[in-house]
């Protein structure tokens, strides 16, 4: 019988890549732009920056120490944003192709923005 530590991580393939400046296309914050901070693709999320934000209380660790209250990103799931173009302010999908050096780069389908350098 195979346990958890014998399985292999799996990565899914992501459209977005940490940097990216993307749309929330669905939950609570729908409508929302920001940059991706982070990237988990073993649990095909990301973290996007004043999106899904919750509000944790935290313990005291110390003696001494007082608790506090924090607000931080929590992960959503990758499907639910869209590639942003900054540049022309519309949300769009991603296509691939090639550059003349032979790169394979993404491109935004709406646009025709490339997005890798």
């Amino acid at each position: 019988m195979a346990t958890k530590k014998d399985t292999p991580k799996v990565f899914h393939k992501m459209h977005v890549k940490t940097g990216d400046t993307v749309q929330v296309i669905a939950g609570k914050d729908k409508g929302k732009i920001g940059e991706i901070t982070q990237a988990l693709p073993q649990l095909s999320k990301v973290i996007v920056k004043g999106v899904n934000i919750k509000t944790k209380h935290v313990k005291p660790q110390q003696e001494g120490e007082s608790g506090r209250i924090i607000t931080q990103e929590f992960p959503i799931h990758s499907s639910n944003v869209m590639l942003y173009s900054t540049k022309q302010n519309v949300a769009s999908r991603i296509g691939y192709t090639f550059t003349s050096e032979g790169k394979k780069v993404r491109k935004l389908k709406k646009t025709g923005e490339i997005l890798d350098k």
